[in-house]
């Protein structure tokens, strides 16, 4: 009997038998080519071992795996009458073997000496007797033995006592011997924490014959196990940042400060800047954490991306929300606001206002660099031209800083009139109008802008200039007659102005005196004021007044106009 039951008797066994072809437990084997009964047969073609095995003959001995014999043809037993219901089965044709690895034996049950095998009246591993022609399942009980493993999983079983349990146990974790997990050292010694493993009765083989070291004990099973746990530990970590970062990079929200923040930041947004653009410029100033904050504070809010161009007088460290709010409060620009109609003499004081310089130093400056200033081939320079910037410095509103220079503002004001005015079709209107170049339609818009009280106005205004032009005007002549360049020419704002001194003035930009246009612009005209002058009514207007300084009257005949006039003398006491 071996460990697991089986006795070496003479029975051969069957082909369907899982450990059919097993080299046994250590039995001898007959030669290829020869039947354990010395029957001779013929060696298995591909056999390597056909040549090597001495040629003895053992009855006893299992049968071998590589000698081919006919499936289901079995030999009766020596001494044992042949069971006359055991069914012939019929040849089949010869198949080729897969060839087995002599690694040693397997037994899986035990079988009655004296008896042949047959698989459908017997069952050899159940123990109990099956039906006739019943196919059985040698390992579906929960007694019966594990299938067979590959040849290289095996582990030699012949050393042991055959009273010893099988050397495979399912129940049996494998334990690790690797020196770093068992705490071997260089020379082979091992813990002694395993000397009472019951594990270690049930090892057969190499296993069983380990040598276990009875020195003291070592730690270095656990600080093998520290050591593993830190370094995990360390790769959660790390992954559990990298994962927290993308998160909070894709999907949290942007860095931001709190409040309203401290102290003053002047920063310039440029034209075309778009909502990153500002952000970023905000963030290298200081003002915001970051462009993401400001970006999605900005699409959050409604009026978010109505930021104009400009300078922005901001704190250091606010929300993202509280400088965008800043922001559109135009209280918190820094800009020098040019108002339509002003004349060039009053820019110049307010630029040395903003700019804290004394008082004459822009106009000095623009008296001594205008023609550097970048004004248009068709400006005029004439003789009687009070300021050949006029008409140039075009009403919006500009930013400054605390380095702005008064040359580099004027220039950015010329510019941005050069800008507005290519908009507009000037040559053509000069043409249409009988003008003298785009001078002088920039002049009629110069006076359209200065006489018109409201919006409305500009369109007859500006019919009322074009009609007085007119070569056949036999009611003024030719003149235009309209104060404002009067007190362009005396610095002025005045209503109350005396005939007598009115008419007698011989100033090239007395229009009661000289007909036609003055030698240029008297004010600098906006968006409004320059399409009017394009685009006048053609209704014959040719006279207007205002009686209160809010509304103004448009007539067409003198009769008409003479009659407002008289009542406009008797409200101011004018003779």
């Amino acid at each position: 009997m071996t460990e697991y039951g089986r006795g070496p008797g003479s029975e051969p066994w069957h082909p369907e038998d899982p450990l059919y072809g097993d080299q046994g437990w250590g039995g001898q084997q007959p030669v290829h080519g020869q039947n354990q009964y010395g029957g001779q047969q013929q060696p298995y073609p591909h056999d390597p071992y056909a040549q090597q095995q001495p040629p003895q003959q053992d009855p006893y001995a299992q049968q071998d795996p590589y000698a081919q014999q006919q499936p289901y043809q079995q030999q009766p037993a020596y001494g044992v009458p042949q069971d006359p219901y055991a069914q012939q089965q019929p040849q089949q044709p010869q198949q080729p073997q897969q060839p087995q690895y002599n690694n040693g034996g397997w037994d899986s049950g035990q079988q009655s000496a004296g008896m042949p095998y047959d698989p459908q009246s017997a069952d050899q591993y159940g123990g109990r007797q099956a039906g006739y022609r019943e196919t059985h399942d040698y390992y579906g009980t929960p007694e019966a033995y594990p299938p067979p493993q590959p040849p290289g999983h095996r582990q030699a079983v012949a050393e042991q006592p055959p009273a010893q349990s099988p050397d495979w146990d399912p129940e049996v974790q494998p334990e690790e011997t690797h020196p770093f997990f068992t705490g071997a050292d260089d020379g082979g010694d091992k813990d002694d924490d395993y000397d009472d493993d019951p594990r270690e009765s049930r090892r057969g083989g190499r296993g069983g014959n380990e040598r276990r070291g009875k020195g003291k004990k070592k730690n270095r099973s656990g600080c093998a196990c520290l050591v593993v746990s830190v370094v995990l530990v360390s790769g959660l970590g790390g992954v559990g940042y990298l994962g927290y970062s993308y998160w909070q990079d894709k999907f949290g929200a942007a860095p931001d400060y709190a409040g309203s923040g401290s102290g003053s930041v002047e920063v310039e947004i440029p034209k075309g800047a778009f909502g990153s653009d500002i952000g970023n410029l905000l963030k290298t100033k200081g003002v915001v954490k970051s462009v993401d904050a400001f970006v999605s504070a900005q699409n959050d809010n409604p009026k978010g991306k109505s930021i104009q161009a400009g300078v922005y007088l901001l704190h250091e460290k606010m929300s993202a929300a509280e400088a965008l709010k800043m922001m559109l409060d135009p209280k918190s620009q820094n800009l020098l606001i040019i108002p339509e109609g002003y004349r060039n003499v009053a820019i110049y004081a307010m630029v040395d206002k903003k700019l804290g310089l004394k008082k004459g130093t822009t106009k000095g400056i623009a008296t001594s660099k205008a023609s550097g200033l970048g004004l248009p081939d068709w400006a005029s320079n004439g003789k009687d031209i009070k300021d050949p910037l006029e008409g140039f410095l075009y009403p919006a509103a500009y930013p400054v800083t605390k380095e702005t220079k008064p040359e580099a503002l004027l220039k950015k004001m010329v510019s941005r009139a050069n800008e507005e005015y290519d908009k507009l079709d000037i040559e053509g209107t000069a043409k249409k109008y009988n003008l003298d170049g785009p001078w002088q339609v920039l002049t009629v818009a110069s006076l359209v802008q200065a006489e018109g009280l409201t919006h409305d106005d500009f369109r007859k205004m500006a019919e009322v200039v074009y009609n007085r032009l007119k070569p056949d005007n036999a009611v003024t002549n030719r003149k235009l007659e309209f104060d404002s360049a009067f007190n362009y020419l005396k610095n002025q704002s005045e209503i109350k102005i005396r005939s007598s001194e009115i008419r007698t003035n011989p100033d090239p930009y007395n229009t009661y005196y000289h007909a036609g246009l003055p030698p240029g612009p008297i004010s600098n005209p906006g968006d409004e004021a320059l399409r009017a002058t394009l685009n006048p009514t053609g209704d014959g207007w040719m006279f207007f007044i205002s009686l209160d300084g809010k509304k103004t009257q448009f007539t067409k005949t003198a009769a008409e106009h003479e009659k407002l006039n008289q009542k406009f003398k008797e409200q101011h006491g004018l003779g």
